[in-house]
């Protein structure tokens, strides 16, 4: 029996979004300015956001003058999010690993929203996948951790309360994998999670865009649109066509 992908559940559950609540939403809007604009896009692109999560970030490229297309294999997010639907804004439960049904102008793969997959060949189909997505012409963003730099500023243990509830975080570096253990007592009930994303530096992106096609046009360290610097930048963002 294939075992059950760790996001499957811990994507679905509400104490995810309950510890990710105080994310940095203005800087995340900031980004979304910042390269919109360096993109130059015509207020006619069509943007797949993949994946979306509860779809605010959908939500704000389209208050940008966008039409959005929102996707993400989480059922629970994708219920909440048809709640912004409009004419130019729409949402659809979809896995990165299969391929789109419509072609995009651009594609947008935000936050550290990769890597999830044990097999390389897994990344590569993604990635393969939003470069078949892609119009002629079409652009792709994508945002990642930078991992040497998480490397060296890796926080070992961490305790959040949020809500009321104690998420107590260890985090390693192992068999190529960061990874976030998350444990807690909610709800009469002690809960456990895992995180796990592949430790993915610049060298090894630049060969799996490669593999499938890609040429990258810019590399950026952060949400200001600053060079990128593998050992002090927090961010590795590319942009490819």
């Amino acid at each position: 029996m294939k075992k059950k992908d760790w996001f499957t559940d811990w994507f679905n559950t509400p104490y995810y979004h309950v510890l990710y609540k105080e994310r940095n939403y203005k800087e995340a809007q900031l980004f979304m300015k910042n390269i919109t604009t360096f993109l130059a896009l015509p207020k006619i692109t069509h943007i797949l956001d993949l994946p979306c999560g509860k779809g605010r970030h959908s939500v704000f490229l389209n208050s940008l003058g966008y039409k959005v297309t929102g996707g993400d294999l989480s059922e629970n997010s994708i219920e909440y999010a048809k709640q912004f639907e409009n004419d130019t804004l729409n949402f659809s439960v979809h896995d990165m690993r299969k391929p789109f049904k419509n072609r995009y102008n651009a594609v947008f793969n935000l936050f550290t929203s990769f890597g999830y997959f044990e097999d390389d060949d897994e990344d590569i189909l993604i990635l393969q996948n939003i470069k078949n997505g892609l119009k002629k012409d079409g652009v792709f963003v994508f945002d990642f951790l930078n991992a040497t730099f998480v490397k060296n500023t890796l926080v070992t243990k961490e305790t959040k309360i949020v809500d009321d509830i104690t998420f107590n975080i260890t985090r390693e570096i192992k068999n190529n994998f960061i990874i976030k253990n998350i444990s807690f007592f909610a709800d009469e009930e002690n809960h456990k999670y895992i995180e796990r994303v592949k430790y993915l530096d610049i060298e090894k992106m630049k060969k799996y865009f490669e593999k499938v096609g890609f040429t990258i046009t810019a590399i950026f360290g952060d949400y200001n649109l600053s060079n990128f610097n593998a050992q002090t930048s927090n961010r590795l963002i590319l942009v490819a066509k």
